[in-house]
């Protein structure tokens, strides 16, 4: 499992770092079959606390991970450590309760992918790309009561949102004032068109970002599994 993605079980409950890239991949990742594994591995929690800080990744590992957390009888509490974009915060849809850090931000956009092969193929993906985006906007109007047309074009804009503006629209329930984090990360957000400088430019030294120092803080204190 990737340094940056830890499942702790505490008595009744499960506490889950999700500090790398959704689906596994050459630089790290988790995919949905791993965290279904670990997931199970926690045993019969009540509470799951979930800790993200993530650029997204792949869509359907990301799905599969939103619809186990949802069917699990735990109640889930989610914190959004640094930066939920992309997939990571259909993830995030999942908690009985969003919290987000003083600093931290939640992205949400258009699926995209690259593809290859002729005319009819292209229309084919196109056409996927459309349902693909269908069915995130449909979760994310089921957690936040906005109509899909306002999230369809939230969505378009590539919107990334803080802690406040997160809250007004339905997107996290409160601010956690007492944890301060930079919304920053070593991650690479090239990808994405309208990343905040805050999220590209990192504040914390060594190549390591708030989010990842405090995670090694608290893996000082965690049993290895």
């Amino acid at each position: 499992m990737p340094a940056d993605i830890r499942f702790v079980a505490k008595g009744k409950k499960g506490e889950i770092w999700l500090y790398d890239q959704v689906g596994d991949g050459w630089f790290g990742g988790m995919s949905a079959k791993s965290f279904i594994a670990e997931l199970a591995k926690l045993g019969k929690v009540d509470t799951i606390n979930l800790h993200i800080n993530s650029p997204g990744g792949s869509v359907f590992d990301g799905v599969a991970i939103y619809n186990q957390l949802k069917a699990h009888p735990a109640r889930i509490e989610v914190d959004v450590d640094g930066v939920a974009a992309s997939i990571a915060s259909v993830i995030a849809m999942a908690g009985d309760e969003i919290r987000m850090a003083d600093g931290s931000m939640i992205m949400i956009h258009d699926p995209y992918t690259l593809a290859a092969g002729g005319a009819e193929e292209m229309r084919k993906t196109a056409d996927l790309l459309d349902q693909i985006g269908a069915n995130i906007c449909t979760i994310y109007a089921k957690r936040t009561g906005l109509k899909e047309s306002q999230l369809q074009a939230m969505m378009a804009d590539e919107t990334w949102m803080g802690a406040a503006a997160a809250i007004d629209a339905g997107f996290a329930d409160r601010v956690t004032e007492e944890l301060r984090v930079a919304a920053c990360s070593n991650f690479d957000f090239s990808r994405f068109k309208h990343a905040p400088d805050k999220i590209t430019s990192g504040t914390a030294s060594a190549g390591h970002s708030v989010a990842q120092v405090k995670l090694a803080a608290i893996g000082k204190r965690l049993p290895r599994s």
